[in-house]
C-alpha cells in the first residue's frame, strides 16, 4: 500500500503586524472563542504560535509589514454547533459581522442545506461559521 500525499489540512496561517496585533488576533481566538494556544515561539516581531482549532491548527505570525493585501485565500471556516451563538459571541466582544447568519441551500446533489455567518477577526482575516442543518 502506498502512502496518502495528504492526511488532511494541518493550518492556516494568519500573518500579523506585529507583536501588538499578534496578541490580539490569539486573544480573539482564545478568550472569545475559547480556542487554546498549543506551542509559542519567537519573541517581538518574531513571535508565533499554534492554536488548537480542534481538527487542527492555527498558526500566527507577528511578522506581516504594514499595508499587507489578501492574498488569495478568501476565508476560512469553523464547523459549529450554532452560527448564531458563533456570530453573536463575536458581536458582543465588539468585532465586525460582516455577513449575518442565514441559511443556504447549496445546490450539490444531494442538496447541501447549511447555515453560515461571517465576521472579521483581529487581523481582519474573514471567518466564516458553518453548521450542517
Amino acid at each position: 500500500m502506498s502512502k496518502k500525499l495528504v492526511n488532511g489540512i494541518h493550518h492556516p496561517a494568519i500573518r500579523c503586524c506585529g507583536e501588538e496585533e499578534m496578541k490580539k488576533a490569539v486573544s480573539f481566538y482564545t478568550d472569545i472563542l475559547g480556542l487554546k494556544v498549543w506551542r509559542s515561539w519567537g519573541s517581538g516581531d518574531k513571535s508565533a504560535c499554534m492554536i488548537d482549532a480542534g481538527n487542527g491548527m492555527i498558526e500566527f505570525f507577528a511578522d506581516a509589514e504594514p499595508g499587507r493585501t489578501i492574498g488569495p485565500v478568501d476565508h476560512f471556516a469553523f464547523a459549529t454547533d450554532s452560527v448564531d451563538d458563533a456570530v453573536e459571541t463575536v458581536r458582543a466582544a465588539g468585532f465586525k459581522v460582516t455577513v449575518e447568519p442565514h441559511d443556504v441551500d447549496i445546490p450539490s446533489s444531494p442538496m447541501y442545506p447549511v447555515r453560515v455567518g461571517f465576521v472579521e477577526g483581529a487581523a481582519g482575516e474573514s471567518i466564516e461559521f458553518f453548521q450542517e442543518r
